[in-house]
Parts: C-alpha cells; sequence; structure tokens
C-alpha cells in the first residue's frame, strides 16, 4: 500500500484535521479499500483539496489503488480550473460532497467524510505504467504544464525527508501548508512514512483554531517565508512551546533578518532550525542546511538531502561537485520527477529527466560545500511561498486588458510594467484574484513601451 501505511499500527491515530476528526491508520486502509471497490480500475482523477481528512483520504486511497490524482486547490478560480478541466479530461473527481452540485453531475459512485467520488463522463486515458500524481507547475496561476510524478519519486522524497529530519512514529506534525502545494504533500507523505500523527490544518494562522492545534502537542512546523513573517507579528518568537522541536522552511528564500530571527529562536527555545530548498520537479525538497549550521550558514540551503547530489555547471559548462564554484545548480536523485504534460496525450509519457534536474537557479557554492541561491535563470518567481510563473502572469493581463507588458521581480515583489496607465490601479487586484499573490506584494510602472528585438523577445527592461 502507498507509504507502507498498510505496516504501520492500525491503532495508532494517523491523523486530526481541524474539525477534531480522528483517524487511525487502520482506516486509512479500510476507506482505501472502500475506494478501491467504487473505483477498481486505474485512470486520471482531479481532487479538489482542502486540508480535511475527506481530501486526504482521497489522496491516499488512489495512491494505493493505482489511480493517477491532479490535486489542485478546492478553491481554484473557475476560469483556471476549466482550463485544466477541459485540456485532462478527468474521468472521475474527488470533491467536496456540497460541490456537486455545482458541476451538474449525477453519477455518485462513493462517499466519504465529506467528500465524494463523483463520474465526469470523460472515458478512461491512457497512462503511463508509473505515472502516480499530478501538480500544477505554477501555484494558482492556472498553468496546464503539470509535473509528471512517479511512485518512487513520492516514496523517496518521504524516506529522505524521514531521514534527514529523524522522524519517529512519536511525531506529531502541523501539517498547515496546502495539500496542492508540493511542499505541503512532502509534510504529510513524510509523516505518514515514519507511522506519525498529523495535525492537518486548513485554518488561517490567524484562526485560534490553528493555534489550539500547534499547542496541542505539535512537535514540528513546516512554513514558507510568508508563514514566518505572519507568525513574527504574532509574536511567535516569544512563545513557550516546549514540545515543538523542529522548525522547518521552505518555499522561497527568508530575509536575512527573519533567518536570524528564526535561528535565535531556535537556538535559545532548544529547538531545531532547519532551512531546506526544493522544487515541484523533484517532489518537494532537494537540499538542506543542518540545523548546527543556521549561525555560520545564513540563508545557505546547505547541502542535498540523504540520497541526492548537487553539482554546479558554470559558465564555460564545466559541472563540478565540489570546491568553490557559481553557476546555474544541478540536482540528481530519486525524487527527481519523470517530465511535465501539457496535454492529455502526454500522460503517456515515460520518464524524461532520468534522475537528472537542471534547476534554472543560480547558485555558489563555499569552500565548505553549502549552497546560496543567488538568482533565477528560469522565468519563475516565489513570492511567500507562491511560485508566479511571470509568462503566465503576463498571458493573464494581455488576455483581460489587450495591454502589452512584461513582469519580473524578486523574491519579495512582483513587478508589472505596462504601457496602458488607465488600467493599472486594476492590476493588482487582478493579479491577486488569479493567482493568490497579495496585491500589495504587486508594483505597477508604466513605460511608453515595452521594448523587443526582432524575435519579439523583451530587451532592456
Amino acid at each position: 500500500m502507498f507509504l507502507n501505511i498498510d505496516k504501520k499500527d492500525p491503532n495508532t491515530l494517523a491523523v486530526i484535521d481541524d474539525s477534531g476528526e480522528r483517524l487511525t491508520y487502520g482506516d486509512l486502509c479500510d476507506k482505501a479499500k472502500e475506494f478501491s471497490e467504487a473505483l477498481p480500475y486505474r485512470t486520471l482523477i482531479f481532487i479538489l483539496a482542502e486540508n480535511c481528512n475527506g481530501a486526504l483520504l482521497g489522496y491516499i486511497s488512489a495512491l494505493s489503488n493505482g489511480v493517477v490524482p491532479l490535486i489542485i486547490s478546492n478553491n481554484t478560480e473557475q476560469s483556471l480550473f476549466d482550463t485544466l478541466y477541459g485540456k485532462y479530461q478527468p474521468e472521475f473527481l474527488w470533491l467536496p460532497t456540497n460541490k456537486i452540485a455545482g458541476f451538474n453531475l449525477k453519477d455518485t459512485l462513493y462517499s466519504t467524510n465529506g467528500y465524494s467520488l463523483v463520474r465526469t463522463g470523460f472515458d478512461t486515458p491512457n497512462l503511463y505504467e508509473d505515472l502516480s500524481l499530478l501538480l500544477p507547475t505554477s501555484g494558482s496561476t492556472g498553468s496546464p504544464k503539470l509535473v509528471r510524478h512517479s511512485y518512487r519519486n513520492i516514496e523517496a522524497n518521504a524516506e529522505n525527508v524521514m531521514n534527514l529530519f529523524g522522524l519517529t512514529s512519536s511525531e506529531r506534525a502541523m501539517a498547515a501548508l496546502p495539500m496542492h502545494y508540493t511542499m505541503g504533500l512532502s509534510v504529510i507523505a513524510s509523516h505518514l512514512y515514519a507511522g506519525a500523527t498529523l495535525l492537518l490544518c486548513g485554518k488561517s494562522l490567524l484562526d485560534p483554531v490553528f493555534w489550539n492545534m500547534l499547542r496541542d502537542g505539535a512537535t514540528s512546523f513546516t512554513g514558507v517565508p510568508y508563514s514566518f513573517e505572519l507568525l513574527a507579528k504574532l509574536r511567535f518568537f516569544r512563545m513557550n512551546l516546549p514540545e515543538l522541536k523542529i522548525i522547518t522552511q521552505g518555499g522561497g528564500k527568508l530575509t536575512e533578518d527573519m533567518w536570524l530571527q528564526l535561528s535565535s529562536y531556535a537556538i535559545n527555545n532548544g529547538k531545531r532550525f532547519i532551512a531546506t530548498y526544493g522544487q515541484s520537479e523533484c517532489t518537494a525538497r532537494m537540499a538542506y542546511l543542518p540545523a548546527e549550521l543556521v549561525s555560520t550558514k545564513v540563508c545557505s540551503i546547505g547541502i542535498a538531502e540523504p540520497g541526492g547530489q548537487l553539482s554546479i555547471i558554470d559558465n564555460d559548462g564545466n559541472e563540478t561537485f565540489e570546491g568553490e564554484a557559481t553557476g546555474e545548480m544541478v540536482y540528481r536523485g530519486e525524487n527527481v520527477t519523470l517530465g511535465y504534460a501539457t496535454s492529455k496525450e502526454d500522460l503517456l509519457k515515460g520518464d524524461e529527466n532520468h534522475g537528472i534536474m537542471h534547476t534554472g537557479d543560480l547558485a555558489r557554492r563555499d569552500a565548505d560545500g553549502c549552497y546560496f541561491i543567488v538568482g533565477r535563470l528560469k522565468r519563475f518567481l516565489k513570492i511567500f511561498g507562491l511560485r508566479i510563473g511571470l509568462d503566465e502572469v503576463e498571458n493573464l493581463i494581455r488576455g483581460k486588458y489587450g495591454t502589452d507588458c512584461y513582469c519580473s521581480g524578486d523574491d519579495e515583489y512582483l513587478l508589472v510594467k505596462l504601457t496602458n496607465a488607465s488600467v493599472a490601479n486594476e492590476i493588482p487586484a487582478f493579479i491577486e484574484e488569479k493567482t493568490h499573490l497579495f496585491y500589495q506584494r504587486v508594483k505597477v510602472e508604466i513605460v511608453d513601451k515595452i521594448l523587443r528585438n526582432e524575435a519579439g523577445k523583451v530587451i532592456n527592461q
């Protein structure tokens, strides 16, 4: 069974969600069997995910029975959902039962824990034999480009993370990152693989329910930069949380000030702060900084996770694995995914990456072998944990407003250059609606012209 869940003590508590509902490992096995009786063959399913037991059961049941899920947010904007739905034509949906009426679908095969399995009317697709999971590449921007995962990708990542964090069945992990986010799935998979207990929370960090769960014996918490910025405002670093032993970070680069706050809090309170680095294309995690180095290697992503290998290719094309160097960072490991899909037909493709991922990130390796991200070669940003595809945002703006534009930015702000001043005030709210990036993280600049070369490539911006 997926993640060896059937080999765990069936009486051990596997998950508590924010409604207080509890499931044991035995319950997970029983529900997966019920799911297989309703859907006894391999096919494609969309999971409209919330951080709750019902969504989690769909994920575990699908992976345990050879059904391939695409996991997206239950709150995905309708036009973005329609793009994916029309492009990939899933035979089934796993969605909140109270949402079925909105799809005008009548053939419900199975329901449990507030979720239902519903037939869409699309045909059974042809799927590559080792395809296990699909996730969007660009967060919430609605790109039909998906990352194709194998079964071994997910298990290797779960095993690697379990080993690098030293996870055991006694852990109670605060799983507050969204399930449809690769880092959120990594937290879930690694702790289930260890036989631990998940505290599955879909509430805001401002919600009292979140704090009640965190204080209810949580031993670890994983956040993205925005999480920690918000926690700092809530005076998290003054709190006494004696059972919280591990604080991990991913999803983008912390500011140096936040890094120092986190590391000081951890050191002064007997906790481990472990910074990590990853991409959807490598099943979430690829590198980590050992907790004992957080004071001396500020803002470093550290070294490759167990079972992985990092290298740098410099401007001359030379690849090196040790010693000081700067260039594109490359990762090798069993968690490197199969490749991308941009159409339903691509779901038949095999392994195109062969365990090697050119990350598109510019990195510096120091004399001790620790890596530091210094820039991006690809056109995407990570802002407070959201992966923003710049090309996708430009296409959204052009499609809505018919204006030429160019997007750039850094790990804190998205900069939009426009030639039409009359729509400038609408852009931040529009981008928030489409991508869920907070509007105050969007800067708009009016320019006379977007300069391009003969090939149409933007220049001098």
